[in-house]
């Protein structure tokens, strides 16, 4: 009898391979009209497009929305991988809440574009793909693989 391919997953696997799956979706939906209202420009702060009426988008900001679901997905594969996606995805995104601080509205320099909810967003991302990574990662690294013994 096999077992499924996800139960030999650890925990920071599945969370990484969740978040990757959810930006994925959010790359998407970016993209659907509808879903995505106003006009959405490549990039900058320009752009008028509201993802759930609420956060401001772009092409840009969309395709990296897809491109770090990839990544979740593809590094969610090993537990080191996925610790290494969460930990620095989530120092990425404190990162980006810094720089929306900064450079949110209509800054010349806010060529992703940010609003408050944006800024809100990434802090609660950052902190969130941080504790997993750092709490799910530790106990996946002190886990010792099951041995079976045959005499």
């Amino acid at each position: 009898m096999s077992m499924s391919a996800t139960s030999h997953r650890t925990p920071v696997q599945l969370a990484a391979t969740a978040v990757g799956a959810v930006f994925l979706l959010v790359g998407v939906l970016g993209f659907v009209p509808g879903i995505t209202s106003g006009s959405l420009a490549f990039a900058g702060h320009s752009s008028d497009a509201h993802l759930l009426g609420l956060f401001q988008v772009s092409v840009l900001h969309n395709v990296v929305h897809l491109l770090f679901g990839v990544l979740g997905l593809m590094l969610g594969r090993s537990a080191a991988g996925a610790k290494g996606f969460l930990v620095w995805g989530g120092a990425v995104y404190l990162v980006l809440f810094v720089y929306g601080l900064v450079f949110s509205g209509d800054h010349g320099g806010n060529f992703v574009p940010l609003n408050a909810a944006d800024n809100v967003l990434h802090l609660l991302l950052g902190v969130g793909m941080l504790g997993l990574g750092v709490i799910l990662g530790r106990s996946a690294a002190t886990a010792r693989p099951a041995t079976a013994t045959h005499r």
